[in-house]
């Protein structure tokens, strides 16, 4: 399994990737913020690049599905739904890929990129070869249709071509076997716009999905996603076996050793999430417009009382250096309960006091458990 989404160091500014930021750490603050201080070494300020992971990656709540396509009338309409952040419109159909069944959804590699698990998102080899017209599917869907990479083969749908088969990853979507490029979608005929994602953290999705209903027809099918996504507070994985001293020389060894070494039986992926959510992993260091500073985006009266400074660094606890501010942010959660699977999700409200805000925390930190062991 690989770990690139995490494996990033610890890094200087860099140039903005296709949804605006990069999972480095920025030690260009905000004017009047003070730099990142102590002993970050110089080998982990690594710029990222325009292919860099997103700056926000989308759970996906619900999917809507209509054979006959959705207008471009009724997506804006789905949009403009209270409580709806995200849209995004994908084109797909059942095809033969080497003489057998699949179910290959189209899309445009930099629009979906941040609704894919952070392993997909993270993987630029995923994104390039989708880019090049060529066939990703997901580890399954290879084992079954027996495709490996580097070889082309049959595709049949409205045409039959050959296609090139590229990488193997993980996919948001239930039932789907693979994933082309816009291009390739239109060259197989694959319906155009048969369904829509929809990121929608703040509302009742029962209630939603009755909206969305209605504004796509009788013929619509709506799927709510999240018990596919959320798993029990209580299969978090919480490591144990991890060095707790030493400079951390990645967000994921960060997250994992803050859990372990400041809140004991926490999931180092509830840290991993909030990271994301608040910062894109210090791609985004504010300030917020409640003036928030930093990778896990504290106030500063509330890092006044929480802030300290950890793994090696000296001087004051620095709010903009993730080694200080994410063990920080996992002795906040720690105080409120985040401990204890019973308490989690009160502990992750007082961090941040919205009920959206704890369900897109447990949902992307079940995806994070999924995608990294």
């Amino acid at each position: 399994m690989t770990l690139t989404a995490f494996v990033v160091p610890l890094g200087a500014a860099a140039s903005p990737g296709p949804s605006g930021g990069t999972l480095t750490f920025t030690a260009n603050p905000p004017p009047g913020v003070a730099a990142p201080s102590g002993s970050v070494p110089n080998s982990l300020h690594v710029p990222g690049s325009a292919g860099a992971p997103p700056r926000q990656l989308f759970v996906p709540d619900l999917i809507a599905a209509v054979p006959a396509g959705i207008t471009a009338a009724q997506l804006a309409k789905i949009a403009k739904l209270t409580g709806v952040r995200a849209v995004l419109p994908i084109d797909g159909g059942k095809v033969t890929v080497n003489g057998q069944s699949a179910d290959v959804l189209g899309v445009s590699p930099q629009a979906f990129r941040p609704w894919t698990p952070p392993e997909t998102a993270a993987a630029t080899a995923v994104w390039a070869d989708l880019s090049q017209g060529q066939l990703v599917s997901t580890r399954a869907a290879a084992a079954k249709l027996h495709l490996a990479a580097g070889n082309s083969y049959q595709v049949s749908a409205a045409v039959q071509v050959p296609v090139p088969f590229g990488a193997q990853t993980a996919l948001s979507v239930p039932g789907a076997d693979a994933i082309v490029d816009l291009a390739r979608s239109a060259q197989l005929g694959l319906a155009k716009n048969f369904a829509v994602l929809i990121n929608a953290p703040g509302v009742n999705l029962v209630t939603l999905m009755a909206k969305v209903r209605s504004g796509l027809g009788a013929g619509a099918k709506v799927i709510n996603l999240v018990p596919y996504f959320m798993v029990s507070a209580s299969k978090l994985p919480v490591s144990t076996n991890v060095p707790t001293t030493g400079v951390p020389a990645s967000y994921l060894m960060l997250y994992k050793a803050s859990a372990a070494k400041y809140c004991p039986g926490l999931s180092w992926t509830v840290l991993a999430a909030i990271g994301e959510i608040e910062s894109g992993n210090g791609a985004n260091n504010g300030p917020s417009s409640a003036g928030a500073l930093g990778p896990m985006q504290f106030l500063p009266s509330t890092w006044a009382v929480w802030g300290i400074t950890a793994f090696g660094q000296t001087g004051p606890p620095d709010i903009m250096n993730p080694l200080d501010a994410v063990p920080s942010a996992a002795r906040l959660l720690c105080a409120a309960g985040a401990g204890s699977a019973a308490t989690l999700s009160q502990a992750i409200f007082a961090y941040n006091h919205a009920t959206w805000y704890v369900a897109e925390v447990l949902a992307l930190a079940s995806e994070y458990a999924r995608n990294y062991h």
